[in-house]
């Protein structure tokens, strides 16, 4: 029997570029560009390897996110996943994690799984709390935070690298697992991966599809809320330093001033 594997991506706002909030006191992902979340090509990345060593596999990457989030996807298959599943509803604007994790958790359900692969944290709201809420949603146990990962006779295990020690975990199937970015680093989409990606099944589901009320999702059913917030202020010039003799004093002097020593 295939292994059926999902893994859970993120389509979010460039790091780089000028990231601000929306009148909403939402992320304002219209004037910014987005892509995958660096995190979790990782999980991506282990979801192949698992595939590759299984007898017989099939990556679904699975989505919430608006029209855009498309592009998340096509870089996930270009990788090497099989299909895609694109949660796409207007109502789905300011979900929060506990919201996400009821829509992933129904999507789940509805494509069939065996193992569900998440990413340690989003890279805009770096959280880390979805796997666990999945988990707790679809009712299997979850193996997180795991830097190695491998699945065997119906089992997944892994190693988890901590600051004073390192465990080794395993669960049985079905599970969730999430993976660090110790994990391995994520392969780059060839030419013929970018191609053949244009051909795979993206599907795209709304809430009526999933039986989800719009009062569960979105702002209205947030359990989380941005009360305000306050632009960083700008960068100010530096303080220079000239040496003409005395510049170890004066930058001992500057930092015992910052309280830096």
């Amino acid at each position: 029997m295939s292994l059926r594997i999902v893994v859970c991506v993120k389509y979010v706002p460039d790091a780089t570029g000028d990231r601000h909030f929306a009148e909403d006191l939402t992320v304002d992902r219209d004037d910014v560009d987005g892509l995958l979340s660096e995190l979790d090509e990782y999980a991506v990345e282990q979801a192949l390897q698992i595939a590759d060593e299984a007898d017989d596999a099939e990556i679904t990457v699975l989505t919430v996110g608006p029209e855009d989030a498309k592009d998340a996807l096509r870089k996930a298959l270009s990788m090497g996943a099989d299909k895609a599943v694109h949660v796409e509803d207007d109502d789905l604007h300011g979900t929060d994690a506990l919201g996400t994790s009821l829509v992933l958790a129904k999507a789940i359900e509805k494509t069939g799984y065996d193992l569900v692969v998440c990413g340690m944290a989003s890279t805009d709201g770096t959280m880390g709390v979805l796997p666990a809420m999945l988990a707790e949603r679809l009712g299997v146990p979850q193996v997180s935070l795991l830097s190695e990962v491998s699945v065997e006779d119906g089992t997944v295990k892994g190693r988890r690298d901590g600051d004073t020690a390192t465990e080794q975990l395993e669960a049985s199937l079905p599970a969730v697992v999430s993976v660090t970015d110790q994990s391995g680093e994520a392969r780059y989409p060839s030419f013929k991966g970018i191609m053949a990606a244009k051909k795979k099944p993206v599907e795209s589901w709304d809430l009526e599809d999933l039986e989800i009320e719009s009062d569960e999702v979105g702002l209205e059913g947030a359990w989380t809320a941005v009360d305000g917030a306050t632009e960083r202020p700008a960068r100010t010039a530096g303080t220079i330093v000239k040496d003409e003799g005395e510049g170890g004093k004066q930058l001992a002097e500057f930092l015992a001033g910052q309280k830096f020593i």
